[in-house]
């Protein structure tokens, strides 16, 4: 799985001009689930979200993670991380997972993140969504599941 996480002030998902989703002060985490991806890689993926430390203490390192700033998660499905854009312009996207697979991994990693005491605020899988976010930092950081060593 990858994951694109930014520490955002808000986000909101819209989809077909009506609201589903948006929080404050958190985490925008984009969701990409490849072939071969397990629920333990949503699971770590998602102990790795909630325990990041990327959020300001008061000497102004980032030392505290979303938990420790009672900030919200707000996480999104996102094929196109499985993007592959090394030979010629349009992207394939062998390498995504079908989507009954990304969706049921997708809700896994929400319903870690939800075990962890985050209250699950998400997009609509497989819909077009449109995104707004206010980018914190700016801070954005890429995890993997792939080659993982720990927590």
């Amino acid at each position: 799985m990858k994951l694109v996480v930014q520490r955002v002030g808000h986000a909101s998902v819209e989809v077909d001009g009506a609201s589903v989703a948006s929080i404050g002060p958190g985490l925008l985490v984009l969701v990409g689930v490849g072939h071969g991806d397990t629920p333990a890689d949503a699971a770590f993926l998602a102990r790795k979200t909630a325990s990041l430390r990327i959020f300001e203490d008061g000497e102004g390192k980032m030392n505290r993670s979303v938990a420790d700033v009672g900030g919200e998660i707000l996480s999104v499905s996102q094929f196109t991380l499985y993007g592959d854009c090394d030979r010629g312009n349009r992207p394939s996207f062998i390498g995504a997972a079908r989507p009954e697979l990304g969706e049921a991994l997708f809700n896994a990693y929400v319903e870690a993140l939800q075990a962890l005491g985050f209250a699950p605020h998400t997009g609509r899988f497989g819909a077009s969504m449109k995104v707004g976010l206010l980018n914190d930092g700016p801070v954005t950081l890429l995890l993997e599941s792939t080659g993982r060593t720990g927590n």
